[in-house]
Parts: structure tokens; C-alpha cells; sequence
């Protein structure tokens, strides 16, 4: 008998953590990596009588996601609180959002599909439990408790761990355009959880979904997705029941483990949170929002395809970073030459990255040192070698180019006599080598060329040379 053939269904539970100054519903520093239990106040501790202050930035930062993603924003949001118990919550509550989100019915469009988003939310984010298995104990950090989040929670409409990598590749470059987050995952700025559940291929009727957490990489949630799945088709395959629950991937071991039962709304008994009105958002205040968006990934990427005549591999690549795509376009602009700008870029600028280990957002050098050196190469004033170590400087330390090059005299000679007497001495002190570039052996010729460089102690411009000993050695033939 044939083995029955499955389909996987899949809907996200996205967490981005918000890059505000200040936390959603208190005064308190947002900062990573800050000393334990120093970012805290009576609000986001949760002390009687202390009472939140809505962050203004946070909605402003859900409208621009929602309308980021196509969603219909609400004109009146309220807050309500999740009642839960654990030792990194406080208040013994969360102030999240049920009834009434500030973004519904969105999607985004992958891979030649439309991924329908539910909803998405605002809420607070809580503390951090810090696990000491040599003494047995554990220890709380509060600094997180109360950094504004927002969901966004999926249809299930996904099918394949491609497909779910493409929508959260996706609505990370969405947030990092709009500058609301770095969702760096291994930091905890981005979190995803994925429900997931297996049907029969074809059947209408949905399988049983569970629900895992501890994914810190696209890699992790992939290779979670495939663990999954054949974990409940066995289950189903050998008789037995896929359970509702939450379950926890171990990455170094490729496998999931049980942590509850899955909740459901009514467990955490939500009722409209009391100490904050609802929030109304008028269509002044969407419409200036909506004014502001920047110019996102993919239509940028077409721009600088179409404006610049880069290839369209290029064009996604100096895309990839916002901070990025404005250095290569600034930089273009000065220097007049586009297709020369991407070709450093691409080349050098993201060779000098990989080997600093830096991201894109940390260059600081100015477009106009960048484009001042392009020029110059192309105007021969300094030859390739020597314009990669002053790239380096300027990406490094944003140095003046033509100063730097004049100060270390790394300008290329163009005074064409002193070329000319360079390369009569090496054709004179080398005759057996000019002999055998008579006799057909072309290879030599790169020897010569290298003498020349030699003699000019590297400031000639190789083509300059190239010409003028083929000039000469010509008269040999």
C-alpha cells in the first residue's frame, strides 16, 4: 500500500522588539547588554500603586508596521491585560492586546504568494530569567520588563520552511527600513514562534498544531520545521495523538522538547486593561505617518537597476541594508559614475566588512571621500593597487583621499618621459627576455610590465605602462 502523503501547515507568532529610547509604558532605558536590574522603575517592576504612561513612538511604530504590511489600522485601540503567573512577570500580568489590536487583516506577498496576516499588537515585553545550574538557583533581570514589542501573528499560510524564511526575511528588512528595530534574533529583538501541524495531503480538515519557541536563527527554524514534522507524522503514523502543546527546540540537539500545554485566550482570563484609555488614531495622524515612509527594499532595488543601469544582483545586494543603499546612492551621485561605485562596493566595501566583522550600519565614512577616490582612479592619478589601501583608509578612518595619496605619494606618475626612460631601462638591462618576446613568447611580457613597476616603485599606471612597452618592444619586431 502507498505511504499517505502529508501536508505541513504553518502560521508565525512574530515578536519584534522596538529600538524606542525609552520603554512602552515607563521612562526606563531600552539598551542591551546593560548591568542586570539597572533599567527598572516602580512601573515596569510592577509596584502598587505605579502607573503606566502610554510611549507615543510605540503606536507610531505599529502604524508604520501596519501599513508596512497592508493592514487596516485601527482608529480606536484599547489595552488589556494577560493574567499569568512566572517569576519574570512582575505585576503577576502582561498589558498586551486581545480585543482590539491596532492592526488587523494585512498580508505580504512571497514567492508569488500572499501570506494573510491576523493581526498585530502591541505589548510589553517581560524580564529575563537567568539559569545558574552549578548553584541551583535562578536570578531575574528586570531591564527587559516593559521594552515595547509588537506581534504580528500569521494565517496559517505557509507550507515550507522556504516560505517561512522568505515572509520573516521579509518583514525584518520591512523594520529595518522603517528603523524600528535591528531584529537581531541571537539578541532576542526578533523572536519567533511557529505553529505548526500536519493534514493529509488534499484534506480540508486541519491536524492538531503545536507550538515552538527557542528559535534564534532562520537556520534553527528551519531545520525545527523539518523536526516537527516527521515528529507528528510518526506520532499519526504509529496511532497515536499529536497533543496541543508548547514545545522548546534544542538546536544542538535537532530536537524539541515539552514544555505545557498549549494555552488558549481564555486561560490568561484577559479583561480591558483599567489604568490606560483607549487610544484614538485619528486619519491626520495615519496620513502623516504613511507621508513619511521611507522607500522600501524592492522598490529601491528596481530604482537602481533602472536609474543606474547596476545589475539587478547588485542592486539587491546594496539593498540589503538601508544605511548601505544610501552610501552607494550618495556616493554614485558624487561621483558621476554609478556602475564604478557599485563595483567598489560590492567588491572591496563588503570584503573589508566580512573581514572586520561589522555590519553594514556601522560604516561612517562620507560619500564624498569614497567618490573623490573613484574619480581619481578613473581619471589615472592613482593605479588599482594602490587605490585598494586607500579605500581601506577611508573605511576605516574616512580619510581625505587625495590628501592621504599625496601625503604617502602613492599618486601615479603621469609624466610620460619619466615612463619612457623607466621602461628603456628595462628593455635595455633585459635583452634575452625582449629576445624571447621577439620569438613568440608572450608570457614574458608580464615580467617587463612588472619591472617598469619596479622602477616607478609602484606609482605607474599598469595600462600606461602596458602601452608604451608594447610601443617600444614593437620596433623589435
Amino acid at each position: 500500500m502507498a505511504k499517505k502523503q502529508y501536508d505541513t501547515v504553518i502560521g508565525l507568532e512574530v515578536h519584534i522588539e522596538l529600538s524606542t529610547e525609552t520603554k512602552i509604558f515607563c521612562g526606563c532605558a531600552t539598551k542591551f547588554g546593560a548591568m542586570p536590574n539597572t533599567q527598572t522603575c516602580p512601573v515596569c517592576t510592577g509596584m502598587p500603586g505605579s502607573l503606566p504612561v502610554l510611549n507615543k513612538k510605540v503606536v507610531e511604530a505599529a502604524i508604520a508596521l501596519g501599513l508596512a504590511t497592508n493592514s487596516r489600522i485601527s482608529r480606536r485601540t484599547i489595552f488589556d491585560r494577560k493574567n499569568y503567573f512566572y517569576p519574570d512577570n512582575p505585576q503577576n500580568y502582561q498589558i498586551s492586546q486581545l480585543y482590539v489590536p491596532v492592526c488587523r487583516d494585512g498580508f505580504l506577498e512571497i514567492e508569488n504568494k500572499s501570506v494573510r496576516i491576523h493581526e498585530m499588537h502591541m505589548e510589553e515585553d517581560a524580564g529575563k530569567l537567568v539559569h545558574d545550574e552549578a548553584a541551583g538557583i535562578s536570578l531575574v533581570d528586570y531591564n527587559r520588563s516593559g521594552v515595547p514589542l509588537i506581534e504580528i501573528v500569521s494565517e496559517p499560510d505557509m507550507e515550507t520552511a522556504e516560505e517561512v524564511i522568505a515572509y520573516l526575511e521579509k518583514l525584518r528588512m520591512l523594520c529595518l527600513y522603517l528603523g524600528i528595530s535591528d531584529c537581531k534574533l541571537q539578541e532576542g529583538s526578533m523572536r519567533v514562534d511557529v505553529n505548526l501541524s500536519v493534514k493529509e495531503a488534499g484534506s480540508e480538515t486541519l491536524g492538531t498544531r503545536t507550538e515552538m519557541k527557542n528559535l534564534n536563527s532562520f537556520k534553527a527554524i528551519a531545520r525545527a520545521i523539518a523536526a516537527e514534522r516527521e515528529r507528528q507524522i510518526m506520532r499519526i503514523e504509529s496511532g497515536q495523538e499529536v497533543v496541543q502543546e508548547t514545545r522548546r527546540w534544542d538546536d544542538a540537539e535537532g530536537v524539541s522538547y515539552s514544555m505545557r500545554s498549549k494555552e488558549d485566550s481564555k486561560d490568561y482570563r484577559y479583561f480591558p486593561e483599567p489604568d490606560i484609555p483607549p487610544v484614538l488614531i485619528g486619519r491626520e495622524w495615519i496620513d502623516g505617518i504613511r507621508n513619511r515612509q521611507p522607500e522600501f527594499k524592492e522598490e529601491k532595488a528596481a530604482r537602481f537597476t533602472e536609474e543606474y543601469g547596476i545589475p539587478a544582483y547588485d542592486a539587491d545586494i546594496l539593498t540589503q541594508s538601508r544605511h548601505l543603499a544610501t552610501l552607494f546612492e550618495e556616493t554614485a551621485k558624487r561621483s558621476g559614475l554609478p556602475k564604478k561605485t557599485a563595483n567598489w562596493f560590492m567588491g572591496e566595501l563588503l570584503r573589508l566588512l566580512k573581514e572586520s566583522g561589522k555590519e553594514p550600519e556601522e560604516l561612517t565614512f562620507s560619500p564624498k571621500h569614497a567618490a573623490d577616490l573613484i574619480v581619481a582612479v578613473e581619471e589615472g592619478k592613482i593605479n588599482q593597487a594602490n587605490a585598494k589601501e586607500v579605500f581601506a583608509k577611508v573605511v576605516e578612518a574616512d580619510v581625505a583621499p587625495l590628501s592621504y595619496m599625496e601625503q604617502r605619494g602613492l599618486m601615479s606618475l603621469s609624466d610620460e618621459g619619466v615612463l619612457q626612460a623607466a621602461v628603456d631601462e628595462v628593455l635595455a638591462e633585459y635583452p634575452e627576455i625582449v629576445e624571447e618576446y621577439r620569438s613568440g613568447k608572450d608570457k614574458v611580457f608580464g615580467f617587463l610590465v612588472g619591472q617598469v613597476m619596479k622602477k616607478t616603485k609602484g606609482k605607474a599606471d599598469p595600462g600606461t605602462v602596458n602601452g608604451l612597452l608594447r610601443k617600444n618592444l614593437s620596433r623589435f619586431a
